[in-house]
């Protein structure tokens, strides 16, 4: 059974985590997980998350529990390993992420920022009914979800 779950990044996964890589192209769009990890650690309302598949740690999410820009709570990073990239892994570990998401007080909106020219990360958030309503931060745009 493919079963996709997240773990709470902890001495035992965080290694492996830093580890995980992204295709040539996808490494324009993304910092390394060892930077988000670090960053977590000097703001402690990010929740960083290993995703795992059958097992194995595959990808990287992490999400800041209060909310930020647009009245929102934003996702910082999803990420899955090149090895692991095409299974669903992805959509499916941002479902439960939405789901941990919903249990903080008052989420109205869930906010991701990505390079407009990240046409995955763009298919994905339109699959889960994330709107790109215009706004932009810089060289990234924002797609929102209303709950």
């Amino acid at each position: 059974m493919n079963t996709v779950k997240l773990v709470e990044l902890n001495a035992d996964n965080w290694y492996e985590c830093c580890q995980l890589e992204l295709t040539k192209e996808q490494e324009d769009y993304m910092e390394p997980n060892a930077i988000s990890i670090a960053q977590s650690k000097f703001q402690p309302s990010l929740k960083p998350y290993t995703i795992t598949y059958e097992g194995q740690t595959a990808g990287f999410l992490m999400f800041n529990s209060e909310p930020e820009e647009l009245d929102g709570y934003w996702v910082y990073r999803i990420m899955i390993d090149k090895k692991f990239q095409g299974k669903g892994i992805g959509k499916k570990a941002t479902q439960l992420m939405m789901d941990e998401m919903q249990k903080l007080p008052d989420v109205k909106k869930i906010v991701v920022g990505y390079h407009p020219e990240n046409k995955g990360a763009h298919n994905l958030y339109a699959s889960l009914g994330f709107v790109d309503h215009g706004d932009r931060f810089g060289k990234e745009m924002a797609v929102v979800k209303s709950l």
